[in-house]
């Protein structure tokens, strides 16, 4: 066994995973796993450069994390930064904050490395399944981008694509002002959709998602609308991880969402505060996956980069 940390930043949240992995078995076995939201990527589509404010939510996050890996004396420790942190024109500032918190420099990983770490982390534990066929197409549906992976136990082909929760919500849904169409016209909701279909458009290019037999869903978007389709009264890993859910539910939910105010969805206990105003787009990016490449349901997983990550360390 090896005990590593695995630090996952994206363009919403800030994720750690503390764990003793076994590569002869194949065994992840758990020690801390955590999420914060620090939305890093406020307003980086817009600015092009990391917002301070948002950098002291992350350096917060930050100081946090290390006193866990402290305490659970982990024997390596790697951070990878993905969509906001790659765009930003002063991520030096983000990487030198890191750096003198956590001891380890951030990887600004490219698109493709995202891809293959989130592919790792959601199928390891799926190879062998009788009842899931190959390839699987895992779809990873961030802040900033959506990871599209096909593969069977190695990846086959991987595109990333700038179709991320936040950045289609403050692209589409927050006016000059600041304000956001709450719920949203039918306006600019066809905006959002144009964006993805561009984007599924771009991704058909090189990656064969006709190809994909077992739709498998990654990320917060994802596991909320699970969590919403499944009709639980608080998150619960343990009932969303491996959860299948069909496309006639996800198409329920993501009318729900993109209907609803800010008020109306805050009341669900399943949905992160950090998430009560992306969450209508992420789950309209799922949706318009599953219609692209025909999915009848996803398979959910809350295993994905975070576990790929650690795996690399091991």
């Amino acid at each position: 066994m090896t005990r590593v940390a695995a630090v996952d930043c994206g363009t919403n949240s800030i994720r750690l995973l503390v764990a003793d992995a076994n590569p002869e078995t194949g065994e992840l076995v758990d020690l801390d796993r955590r999420m914060t939201i620090v939305r890093l990527g406020q307003g980086v589509d817009k600015t092009g450069r990391l917002a301070p404010e948002a950098l002291e939510r992350t350096f917060a996050a930050c100081r946090e994390y290390a006193e866990v890996i402290k305490e659970h004396g982990a024997e390596r420790v790697r951070f990878v930064a993905t969509s906001a942190s790659r765009d930003a024109e002063n991520r030096d500032d983000f990487v030198r904050g890191v750096l003198d918190i956590l001891g380890v420099e951030p990887e600004v990983i490219t698109g493709n490395q995202e891809a293959a770490f989130s592919f790792t982390g959601a199928t390891k534990e799926l190879t062998g399944r009788a009842d899931l066929d190959t390839p699987y197409l895992v779809v990873d549906i961030g802040g900033g981008s959506t990871e599209f992976v096909v593969g069977d136990e190695t990846v086959r082909a991987a595109r990333s694509v700038d179709v991320g929760c936040v950045r289609m919500t403050e692209r589409h849904l927050v006016a000059g002002d600041g304000t956001v169409s709450d719920p949203p016209t039918a306006a600019r909701i066809g905006a959002i959709r144009e964006d993805v279909v561009k984007g599924l458009d771009l991704v058909e290019r090189t990656v064969p998602l006709g190809d994909a037999r077992t739709l498998v869903g990654l990320a917060g978007s994802v596991t909320t609308v699970a969590a919403l389709a499944l009709g639980l009264k608080e998150y619960d890993s343990a009932a969303i991880h491996h959860a299948r859910i069909s496309y006639e539910k996800v198409a329920e939910i993501t009318d729900w969402l993109l209907g609803s105010t800010h008020d109306q969805r805050a009341l669900h206990p399943v949905i992160h505060p950090g998430r009560v105003d992306v969450i209508a787009s992420g789950a309209l990016v799922l949706r318009l996956v599953m219609e692209r490449i025909g999915a009848r349901e996803v398979v959910v997983s809350e295993h994905d980069i975070l576990d790929g990550i650690a795996w690399s360390l091991a």
